[in-house]
Parts: structure tokens; C-alpha cells; sequence
């Protein structure tokens, strides 16, 4: 497919979009009409007068839908991204979408617009562009299949990475992809790649001469980064002086876990390798305002039920209501948790007469029976209400409702494993995996083994899902951190 052919196909994909906005529009307020007992036929909203003022609205919005799409690449080439990378990328940019739009919505008061609206919206505008943009890819499918929208591609490197590249474009002759060449220089592994059917058809100083005479749509490196990043670097800089698309397959430091990502900083272009999901991005965003509101209304619903706690505390036992310890949180940094105390005030000092009485393995400290306990505070422990006051940690950032569980800097220091320490790479929680799955039952190994596996999964739908067994968890009384 040409320049001009691509450009049609995604200026056909914009129309297309724009027409599913006004339809999906048009469903939503038609929904909210039947809803609020205002029935309105179809033939009747489309005779509906409209005031200039909404008129701007509606423009500004369809604009503001345009950008949110081309923010999240909807109108780019999706060649080689998976279906299921495309429905999420559809997911993120309807969902900024309708938040934009419903923000707008109550800044100018359009009262058609309610919360009924935007979900019936939302819901509508995603499943109709994901069934959009599926079948665009059906039948780009059928057409490169018929060795139409073909893109020629030239490979630099003879090795394991280029053999592996070119197997997956051979088997899948959907992509539209055909193999124009092979180039590299004359080594000991040529022998092996020639074994396999393939021939290199020139070196790196014919490179050039060769993108001259022959059609070559993209480039693809191959070469191992430590010991030939100049040619690498050269081969770069000539596809970008003729214009040509240039892939890197690479892993550079040979990671196993991480997660690489090409990034802009201050017009540099940087790639960075992360293991965490649940670090940066707009699921991130959603993870924070999620936080702040819940935690937000808790703390207000909550509140008689903190100055009944403070009350008994105060009357069963001196010393101050809250207990305050220094912990790790993200990347290590320390702040100050917020807890019921729920032990005799001077529990820190005789900790170390009761150290040989721990119960669990590795660095932390846990008893059944500690004797510095509290008669309230061990009602507060069974029913975990002592956890109650983090919520001001997770509205202060330092927290978030689900995630390992904050270390003290005591059982940090008695960590000996470099791969336990990952579990700081994410904001620290109220409640994680290990709690609802066994909580002090636990030991210390497979403990650090599920906050890696909370955070390799993280997803919203998993904190969702944690967040409604610790409720039954919470109830069992099956101990607490």
C-alpha cells in the first residue's frame, strides 16, 4: 500500500470515527430521554432544535476526540500490534475520551449529559470501534493474503535474532510482509544461517547502493549492540537520510523480566526497561484518583467509628491513640505509618526481651500472643480496624489501598536476597495478595514471592479483585500484618 493510499485508509478511518461519535451521541441521549420519561423517536431528535452554544460544545468535543485518538496512536499503523493491544488502546482512548467529554459536559452544564449518558456512551463508542477497527483488520488480512499491501523489508545481521525475526514474518503471510534481503559481512555463523535456506545478498558498504536501486519500505537491525553498535549506528543514520522505517530488534542487557519502552525526554529519544506495570501511564492515573476518592470517603464515613476507637484506646490504656513507625515505601522511601496502637506504649523498647519468641521465618517478627498487646487492641487486630488509619497514608501518596505491604526499616535490614528488594518498585498497600491469600500463614519467602507476582500482573481488575476478598479475609480473622 502507497503513501497516498495509507493516507486514504486512515482519513476513511477518521469519517468513520466521527460518524460512530454522532450515532453513539445520538443512542446515549435518546437512552437518557426514554429513562427520564422524556420518549423522543429517533425522527424526533434529529428535528430537535439545536442553540448555537451546544452546537460549540458538540464541535469542541469532536475535536477533542479527534486528539484523544491520535494521543493514543489509533490512527497509526497497527501491522504488527495484536488484536488484543488494539482493544486496549480503544478501551484507554474512549475512556479519556468520555471523561474529557463529561467534564466538559458539567463545566458548561449541559444537562443531557449526566452520568447515564456517559456510561451509555462509553460503552456504545467502545464496542462499535473496536468492532471498527477489527474489521479493518480482516480485510487488510484477506488482502495481504492476496499479496496486496505488501511492505518490503530488508534485514541487517545473519544471526539467531535475524533467523527468528524472518521465521515469524514467514509465518505470517497476514502482515504483508516480504523478505528483500539479507545483509551482513562475511563471519564464522554464515555457515549455519546458509544451513537454514537463507543467502545474504550484500554487505554493510553495498548497503547503500542497494536502497538505492530497489524498493525497501523498512529496515530491520539485527546486530548485536556491544560489539557492532557503529555499523548499527551508520545503517541507522542512512535509512533516516533516505527516509526508510528502521527496526531494532535487540535486548541489549539480555533482560529476562523487564518490560522496554521507547520514550521522548526533553527531544531525546530514551528506552527504558521497567518490571513494575503499575508505575507510570493513564491505568497509573486511574489507580491514584481511585486512591485518593475511596480512601477520601472512607476517612469522612468512617470518622465516628475513629472517635469511638480513639475513645476506648485512650480510656483501656495510657499513651496516644495512634501508633507512628518509620516504613519503606516506594523505591525505599521512608514515611511515617499511621496505625491504632494497639500495644503497651513502651512495646518498642521491650522488643528486644520477646525477639526469641517469633514465629515466622526471615527477617520480620510476628507472634500470636504477643504480650505487649492491648486488651482493646486485640480486638482491633482480629478485625484489622488498626489498619483503618493508613488511609491517610494512601491520601497523602505515601500509600496505595493495594499493594505489598509496607516494610519496617527493622525487617528491611534483615533482607539478604537482591530479588526481595523488586517489591519497592511499586507504591506500598493497605492489603496485597499474600493477605488475602493465607496471611500470616504465610512464610516470609513465598510472602516476597506473591508481591512479585502481584506486581509482574498488576492490572486495575486485580486491585479490584483483592479489594473484595479482604473484606471476607478481614471477616475470618485469619491474623493481620
Amino acid at each position: 500500500m502507497g503513501n497516498n493510499q495509507r493516507k486514504t485508509l486512515s482519513n476513511l478511518v477518521k469519517i468513520i470515527d466521527v460518524l460512530v461519535v454522532l450515532l453513539c451521541f445520538g443512542v446515549a441521549s435518546m437512552t437518557v430521554s426514554h429513562i427520564f420519561s422524556k420518549r423522543v423517536t429517533f425522527s424526533e431528535f434529529l428535528e430537535l432544535r439545536i442553540k448555537i452554544g451546544n452546537f460549540l460544545i458538540f464541535s469542541w468535543i469532536l475535536l477533542c476526540w479527534h486528539y484523544v485518538f491520535r494521543f493514543f496512536d489509533m490512527y497509526e499503523s497497527r501491522r504488527l500490534s495484536r488484536k488484543r493491544d488494539e482493544v486496549i488502546d480503544i478501551i484507554k482512548a474512549t475512556s479519556a475520551g468520555t471523561l474529557l467529554m463529561y467534564a466538559t459536559a458539567l463545566a458548561f452544564h449541559a444537562e443531557m449529559v449526566n452520568y447515564i449518558f456517559a456510561v451509555v456512551f462509553w460503552a456504545s463508542l467502545t464496542f462499535l470501534t473496536a468492532v471498527d477497527r477489527l474489521g479493518v483488520r480482516v480485510v487488510l488480512r484477506r488482502v495481504r493474503l492476496k499479496g496486496k499491501n505488501q511492505r518490503n523489508i530488508v534485514i541487517v545481521g545473519s544471526n539467531d535474532a535475524a533467523v527468528q525475526f524472518a521465521r515469524k514474518i514467514e509465518q505470517s503471510p497476514w502482515l504483508g510482509y516480504r523478505i528483500a534481503a539479507f545483509v551482513d559481512e562475511e563471519w564464522p555463523g554464515l555457515v549455519k544461517f546458509k544451513e537454514q535456506g537463507y543467502e545474504v545478498s550484500c554487505d554493510f558498504a553495498q548497503l547503500r547502493s542497494f536502497l538505492r536501486k530497489n524498493v525497501v519500505d523498512e529496515v530491520v537491525v539485527t546486530l548485536p549492540m556491544r560489539s557492532l553498535h557503529s555499523y548499527a549506528s551508520e545503517i541507522a543514520e542512512l535509512c533516516e537520510e533516505q527516509g526508510i522505517l528502521v527496526r531494532v530488534v535487540s535486548n541489549i542487557f539480555d533482560l529476562k523480566r523487564s518490560r522496554s519502552k521507547a520514550e521522548d525526554f526533553e527531544g531525546d529519544s530514551h528506552i527504558t526497561h521497567t518490571t513494575g506495570t503499575a508505575v507510570a501511564g493513564w491505568e497509573a492515573m486511574i489507580k491514584w484518583v481511585f486512591d485518593f476518592t475511596v480512601s477520601l470517603i472512607m476517612l469522612v464515613f468512617l470518622s465516628p467509628l475513629f472517635l469511638v476507637v480513639a475513645l476506648l484506646i485512650k480510656l483501656t490504656s495510657p499513651g496516644s491513640v495512634f501508633f507512628l513507625q518509620e516504613r519503606l515505601g516506594l523505591n525505599k522511601r521512608r514515611f511515617k505509618i499511621y496505625k491504632f496502637r494497639t500495644m503497651a506504649a513502651d512495646a518498642e523498647s521491650r522488643m528486644k526481651d520477646i525477639e526469641h519468641l517469633n514465629e515466622v521465618s526471615g527477617p520480620v517478627f510476628k507472634i500470636k500472643n504477643d504480650p505487649r498487646i492491648t486488651a482493646i487492641g486485640k480486638f482491633l487486630r482480629s478485625t484489622s480496624i488498626d489498619e483503618l488509619p493508613q488511609l491517610f497514608n494512601v491520601l497523602k501518596g505515601d500509600m496505595s489501598l493495594v499493594g505489598p505491604r509496607p516494610m519496617a526499616v527493622r525487617d528491611y535490614e534483615g533482607f539478604n536476597e537482591d530479588w526481595q528488594r523488586r517489591r519497592f518498585s511499586v507504591r506500598p498497600g493497605i492489603t496485597c495478595l499474600w493477605q488475602v491469600l493465607g496471611r500470616n500463614c504465610i512464610p516470609f519467602e513465598q510472602w516476597m514471592e506473591l508481591d512479585l507476582q502481584y506486581i509482574d500482573g498488576w492490572s486495575l481488575w486485580l486491585d479490584l479483585q483483592i479489594l473484595m476478598k479482604t473484606i471476607p479475609a478481614v471477616l475470618k480473622g485469619s491474623g493481620a500484618s
